[in-house]
């Protein structure tokens, strides 16, 4: 499969150096695109019996695929197709040359298992290094990382990322808060690769420690993992005086690094379009939609050899937008997850709307949980709230959340305002719906919040 180097890349000896083919024309892009679209998709089918079974299934094969658009006749691969094949029915390549192998939790069912050969190692750390330097880290800064190293693909990805850009690596992992603040303090890191939602926990020790998250070293932060909004952006960057750029990945596709907002624009993430080929997809139906309707991403890796994947369904809904800050299109910041999404009363929602509105009441601070019960047939939503002066219990914020919640997503919800620290913490993705109904069917759900969402590129 083709899988070289990027045409007018720099030098291996100049990581800090933009890639050239992040200004390429579109043209170029496309061209790129298709030639390594057809590596792939004849590596896949020559080299997974499940891809096999199911081109032949469907009457296609890699050869039909003469321009970009015929992907859509390719069908989809879903996490449970992943899951089916666990352990290693997905590998294209002999046993023997992968070097490294990551999973899921599989708390929800049987792991999703990706592995790597060298070349795939070589480069997702290009892509992460990348997407480093568009979110403002440069050689010689020292990065501090925040993800969980092991089989969650977070810490290592950013790992060796930063060490190809030429950065000092402090690999802390998650958990030990106190640590963390500790080693910021003494080591002095000039960014942070974090989930935004565990970032504001460590802005909450430092506060009780006594020191002012801004006085810190960090002036870069690299969020992801978890969905988060434009006013998380705001409180995060306010707390600690730094910019707060996004970034998006997923281990089934290759890891942090997929895609990366740019530092000088923050208008969405940029996505590595000579690895990654995307396609927005009705959530419903799977039918194609254009740039800049909002739907399901889809996508396909173009250079990944030990597991390459195909029309892979994230379950991410967002939409693509033309490229500004780089040749490349972007995606709007994920907006939440076809399977988080939450039916309530017949209205669709995601734990980022309950998050936005939160933000805007003065004296309530990022950290809630969204409780969902039914009684007699109606559902009922509590939503528990950290105050940030622990008044527990305080009416006027309580009161002007409900009408925030009512006005614009359509719910009533009883808030409750807890004193700080209340509310559970993680040092991973915070887990902010615990729905406690005895069944939940969100009946068109998805395709009813896609039918409201803005079309019109911005």
């Amino acid at each position: 499969m083709t899988s070289g180097a990027l045409p007018g890349s720099g030098p291996a000896g100049t990581p800090d150096a933009e890639d050239r083919i992040e200004h390429a024309s579109r043209d170029e892009i496309e061209a790129l695109q298709l030639d390594r679209l057809r590596g792939t998709l004849n590596h896949a089918y020559t080299r997974v019996p499940h891809y096999r079974s199911v081109f032949d299934a469907a009457g296609v094969h890699p050869s039909m695929v003469r321009e970009l658009a015929d992907l859509a006749r390719i069908p989809f691969t879903s996490k449970e197709d992943l899951r089916s094949n666990y352990p290693f029915g997905m590998l294209a390549v002999p046993r023997r040359e992968v070097v490294r192998l990551h999973a899921s939790s599989g708390t929800s069912g049987r792991p999703t298992v990706v592995g790597y050969n060298r070349a795939d190692i070589s480069n997702w750390s290009a892509v992460m290094a990348r997407s480093l330097r568009a979110g403002g880290v440069r050689p010689g800064h020292t990065v501090h990382i925040a993800c969980a190293y092991g089989l969650f693909t977070g810490g290592l990805g950013a790992h060796y990322g930063a060490e190809q850009l030429g950065c000092t690596v402090v690999p802390a992992s998650g958990g030990m808060t106190e640590r963390q603040v500790q080693l910021i303090e003494d080591f002095r890191p000039d960014a942070v690769v974090v989930t935004p939602s565990y970032l504001l926990v460590l802005a909450d020790a430092m506060k009780a420690r006594g020191t002012d998250p801004a006085a810190s070293s960090l002036r870069y932060g690299l969020l992801g993992a978890e969905p988060w909004t434009e006013s998380m952006r705001t409180e995060i960057e306010s707390t600690f005086g730094m910019d707060a750029t996004d970034l998006y990945g997923l281990s089934e596709v290759m890891g942090p690094g997929v895609a990366c907002e740019c530092v000088e624009a923050k208008d969405g993430l940029v996505l590595w379009e000579d690895h990654f080929l995307p396609e927005i997809v009705d959530p419903v139906d799977g039918t194609p939609l254009p740039d800049g309707q909002f739907g399901e991403l889809v996508l396909t890796t173009l250079t990944r050899q030990a597991m390459p994947v195909v029309r892979y369904r994230t379950r991410d809904l967002t939409r693509l937008l033309p490229g500004t800050s780089r040749s490349m299109r972007r995606i709007e910041k994920i907006a939440g997850r076809s399977d988080d999404m939450i039916t309530v009363r017949g209205v669709n929602t995601f734990p980022s709307q309950f998050e936005e509105q939160i933000l805007r009441v003065r004296g309530l601070a990022p950290h809630y949980q969204c409780e969902v019960n039914r009684t007699d047939r109606l559902d009922e939503v509590v939503l528990r709230v950290e105050a940030v002066d622990g008044a527990a219990g305080a009416g006027e914020p309580a009161g002007e959340l409900r009408r925030r919640v009512k006005e614009s997503i359509g719910i009533s919800v009883e808030v409750e305002i807890l004193p700080p620290g209340s509310l559970g913490r993680s040092s991973g993705k915070a887990a902010r719906v615990v729905d406690r109904r005895p069944a939940v069917a969100a009946s068109g759900g998805a395709s009813a919040l896609v039918a409201g969402r803005p079309t019109a590129e911005r």
